[in-house]
C-alpha cells in the first residue's frame, strides 16, 4: 500500500480507502451487516487503513456497522477513520444543516455510533448555504482543537465554497465524485485541490458497480437502490457502458 501525508493535518492516508455508503443499506437495497463487517475486516487485512462512512447512509446503520467492525478488529490507532456531518433528517425529509448545534450534535452520534473518541477526518456532507460558512468552520475549528476531531474535509463543495470554509479553517481533504465514466472535477475541482494542497478522497471510482466489471446486461436493481433512476443504468445507455467497460478492460489487459 502507497501512503501519502496531508500537508494541512498531521494525517497520514493510504492511496486506496473503504467506502461504506452502500453498507448503510438505504439507497441500495438493505444490508447484510455479517457480509458488511468481514469486507471491512478483508480491507483492512490488505494494507487499506482508510474507512470512509456518513451518519446519512442508513441514518446510522453505516456508521453503527463501521464502529463494530472496527472494535472487533482492533489496531485502532493505525486506521484512519473518516465520517461526516451537516444532513438533517429528523424532520423526515433530508436536508443540509451545517448550523453549530447541528454538527455538535452529530459529532457525538457519530461518536458513539462509531465506538471511538476521536474522529480523524470529519467532512462536510454537502455545503449549506442556510448557516454561515464562517459559524461551519468556528465550529469545526472549536472540534479540532478539542480534539474530538483531527482534521477537517469537504464533500461535494465548489472550490469558491472551500475557499470560503478555509478563510477560517483548514481544508485537509476534498470528496468529490470522479471516476472513468464521470470526470467534471477535472474543469475546476481537482485543480484548485492542487493548487492549494489539498487531498482528493474521491468517491463513485467504480461508478456504482459500473466498472467493477461484475455487471451483465440483465442486472436487475430492486428495492430502493438507486440505480433503478440511474440514466447509466437504464436502457439503451446501460448496453452502452457495458460496451465501454468491456473496451477498457481490454485495453488495461494489453
Amino acid at each position: 500500500m502507497e501512503f501519502i501525508t496531508l500537508k494541512s493535518a498531521d494525517l497520514t492516508v493510504p492511496r486506496i480507502g473503504l467506502g461504506t455508503w452502500a453498507i448503510g443499506g438505504w439507497m441500495w437495497g438493505g444490508t447484510d451487516e455479517a457480509e458488511a463487517i468481514r469486507t471491512i475486516h478483508a480491507a483492512l487485512d490488505r494494507g487499506i487503513r482508510l474507512v470512509d462512512t456518513a451518519p446519512v447512509y442508513g441514518f446510522g446503520r453505516s456508521e453503527e456497522i463501521v464502529g463494530r467492525a472496527l472494535a472487533e478488529y482492533g489496531q485502532r490507532d493505525q486506521i484512519i477513520l473518516a465520517t461526516k456531518a451537516g444532513l438533517d433528517w429528523s424532520g423526515g425529509g433530508i436536508r443540509r444543516n451545517s448550523a453549530p448545534e447541528r454538527l455538535r450534535q452529530e459529532l457525538e452520534d457519530s461518536l458513539r455510533r462509531l465506538q471511538t473518541d476521536t474522529i480523524d477526518l470529519y467532512q462536510i456532507h454537502w455545503p449549506d448555504e442556510g448557516t454561515p460558512f464562517e459559524e461551519t468552520a468556528r465550529t469545526l475549528e472549536d472540534m479540532r482543537q478539542s480534539g474530538k476531531i483531527r482534521a477537517v474535509g469537504v464533500s461535494n463543495f465548489s472550490p469558491e465554497q472551500m475557499d470560503r470554509l478555509s478563510s477560517v479553517v483548514p481544508i485537509a481533504t476534498a470528496q468529490p465524485p470522479y471516476n472513468l465514466f464521470e470526470r467534471g472535477i477535472e474543469a475546476d475541482v481537482a485543480p484548485y485541490c492542487v493548487k492549494h494542497d489539498i487531498g482528493m478522497v474521491t468517491y463513485g471510482a467504480l461508478c456504482r458497480g459500473l466498472l467493477s466489471g461484475a455487471m451483465s446486461a440483465d442486472r436487475k436493481f430492486e428495492g430502493d437502490d438507486l440505480r433503478q433512476n440511474d440514466p447509466k443504468f437504464q436502457p439503451p445507455r446501460f448496453a452502452q457502458y457495458l460496451a465501454a467497460v468491456e473496451r477498457l478492460d481490454q485495453f488495461a489487459r494489453e
